[in-house]
């Protein structure tokens, strides 16, 4: 698989968030602002690279009976470096996440990608897929992010000095002056709600793009019909 095919099925075609549907509860539970989702995208992001990062460098060590229990335990291990060193520099963002950062080593995504594919790649290719699939969980968690802070409370970027430091205590954007929000876009409905909205919106474009596709053939039979 080329490099290229890698970075379409994560970021689009085999997406983990919208198409696989993998991840859902820090999905829907850590989306309530862009900073706390963007907090959850990076931690899973590095985890994610880097399980499949060791899984392919251990691929050709392990026994097949065994290998789904040590891949377990390599997810916890990168989990557990991941938390202590949000514990350890973006304590209050770790706060705000709670229960969430230990519970990436559930994620479905992260065991899949270690078994279909970062244990029968080599390590460059086990990173990037690793990278795709990260990023495109991301760029999901953080526009469902965008799309609950706007709706629930009329900013966006609130509380980014807990992610980028103090330098980035006034980079809250305040879209409506006045606009209290809407309750149901904060509450977890509201997560599930968006996704929704964002699965539908793929869903729409994926369809816009084959109708396209399945026309381009027939308009160049037309026009060669025409030129003779």
């Amino acid at each position: 698989m080329s490099y290229s095919k890698i970075a379409h099925e994560g970021l689009w075609k085999n997406n983990p968030a919208m198409v696989q549907l993998l991840g859902l509860c820090p999905l829907l539970a850590t989306s309530s602002t862009v900073i706390n989702a963007t907090g959850m995208a990076l931690a899973t992001l590095v985890v994610v690279v880097l399980t499949n990062v060791l899984v392919s460098l251990i691929r050709s060590h392990t026994r097949k009976e065994v290998r789904i229990p040590i891949f377990v335990m390599i997810i916890a291990a990168a989990v557990t470096a991941v938390e202590l060193f949000m514990n350890a520099y973006l304590h209050e963002l770790f706060l705000r996440l709670g229960i969430f950062i230990p519970l990436i080593t559930t994620n479905c995504m992260i065991l899949g990608r270690a078994e279909a594919f970062a244990s029968k790649n080599t390590v460059q290719r086990a990173a990037f897929d690793g990278l795709m699939m990260g990023a495109g969980f991301g760029v999901v968690l953080i526009a469902l992010g965008a799309l609950r802070e706007a709706l629930g409370q009329g900013t966006l970027l609130a509380g980014a000095d807990m992610l980028f430091g103090a330098a980035a205590a006034n980079w809250t954007i305040t879209l409506v002056p006045g606009f209290e929000g809407w309750l149901l876009a904060a509450l977890p409905p509201g997560a599930f709600i968006g996704l929704g909205f964002l699965v539908a919106g793929k869903q729409w474009l994926d369809q816009r793009a084959q109708q396209k596709a399945q026309r381009a053939p027939a308009s160049a039979v037309t026009g060669e019909a025409s030129a003779r």
